[in-house]
């Protein structure tokens, strides 16, 4: 059995790649499971990751493909929360999406994603968003 660790924000064409990347790789498996988590950057309302429209879609059409599904969230860093959930219930392989960002962007705004390559040791599945 894979164990996976997604992480997603509410960007659903996001969410849509990682499906679809995620619905290939479980066809030739025994099983999988994934987690889904999603990292608030502020969460004053108190809401929760059932609310976001990517999840939601995330996890029925992964359920649908066989794959059981948990749903965490947290709040604080992206990188140090998907790094440290990762780490927390010992997956396999992460998956992130990616964005289309210039070198100087890069530099200036950091990237979550980078942040994850560099900080583990663990295969990192990339996914560009469904309309790249």
């Amino acid at each position: 059995m894979v164990q996976l660790l997604l992480a997603l924000d509410d960007d659903l064409s996001q969410a849509e790649a990682q499906i679809a990347a995620i619905e290939d790789m479980v066809e030739t498996a025994e099983g999988a499971e994934a987690y889904i988590l999603h990292v608030f950057d502020e969460n004053p309302e108190g809401a929760s990751v059932h609310q976001i429209e990517a999840i939601r879609e995330t996890k029925d059409r992964l359920e649908a493909a066989g794959v059981t599904v948990e749903l965490l969230e947290s709040s604080g860093d992206p990188a140090e929360e998907i790094l440290r959930h990762a780490k927390e219930y010992d997956v396999d392989q992460v998956c992130v999406g990616g964005r289309k960002r210039s070198p100087a962007g890069k530099a200036l705004f950091g990237s979550v994603t980078q942040d994850v390559i560099l900080g583990t040791n663990l295969p990192v599945l990339v996914c560009g968003s469904s309309g790249e």
